[in-house]
């Protein structure tokens, strides 16, 4: 299972991530799948019943191609502090993520959307998702850093969708694979999947610096620019500042 049908992204183009009445029903069918996964997911952390997911941060060999360069140099001008070590948050627990699912990804693609993920988080732009809008911005950085046109475009699919209820659950999807390793840092999800102990190291290497504080803030700010948005639907459906509060992260 999935993010419901139809909501990719020649569809966030096209409406600026605009989700008619059909939509918001069809992600309740996701939500469900959420709310009961939930309490097992938090029962698992409680009682120390944790997987063995993680990749070695000592030999692990981080993207280097010009595009990943460019997308580093990029996300660390663009991004404040506490969203770039976010981003690199997300790199690395999609990867974790990835290997427990048995999922083969293209790295160099899957970095560079994780770094330039959030691009617009902190900016909303009215009537248009900050998802869409960075995932345009980032496709066209992508095309201007030797990107050719399917790369551009699993780029700004990535951003662009990683926001929607359900993408999470299948990490082959462009998508899917940000928006696992960014829910796991924003509300814990699938943390049971994942080893202590190198949660805890990346944590040293890339700390949280307040990043639940700023995320809240800028989820409300995006949610009243965006009133049709998925950000919107998350918090009036999905309790979705509740699930911030309640990430399993010392802060």
């Amino acid at each position: 299972m999935s993010a419901p049908r139809g909501m990719d992204w020649d569809w966030a183009t096209a409406t600026g991530g605009a989700l008619s009445a059909r939509q918001r029903r069809q992600l309740l069918s996701p939500l469900l799948r959420t709310v009961v996964a939930y309490p097992v997911e938090r029962l698992r952390l409680a009682t120390g019943r944790r997987g063995a997911g993680a990749v070695d941060l000592d030999t692990l060999r981080w993207p280097d191609s010009a595009l990943a360069r460019a997308a580093e140099d990029e996300a660390r001008d663009v991004l404040s502090p506490h969203v770039l070590q976010h981003s690199y948050r997300t790199y690395l627990f999609a990867l974790a993520l990835a290997a427990v699912d048995g999922v083969a990804v293209d790295e160099e693609l899957g970095y560079v959307s994780c770094l330039l993920h959030d691009l617009h988080l902190e900016h909303p732009t009215p009537g248009r998702c900050f998802a869409v809008v960075g995932g345009e911005r980032a496709a066209a950085f992508a095309t201007a850093h030797g990107a050719d046109a399917a790369q551009a475009r699993h780029v700004g699919a990535a951003v662009g969708g990683h926001i929607t209820m359900g993408a999470n659950d299948d990490l082959r999807d462009p998508a899917g694979f940000v928006s696992a390793g960014a829910i796991l840092d924003v509300a814990g999800v699938r943390m049971a999947d994942t080893d202590p102990e190198w949660i805890d190291a990346v944590l040293a290497r890339h700390p949280r610096l307040g990043f639940r504080r700023h995320l809240m803030a800028a989820w409300k700010a995006e949610a009243a620019a965006v009133p049709a948005g998925r950000a919107r639907w998350l918090n009036r459906y999905a309790g979705f500042p509740l699930l911030i509060r309640l990430a399993p992260f010392d802060e």
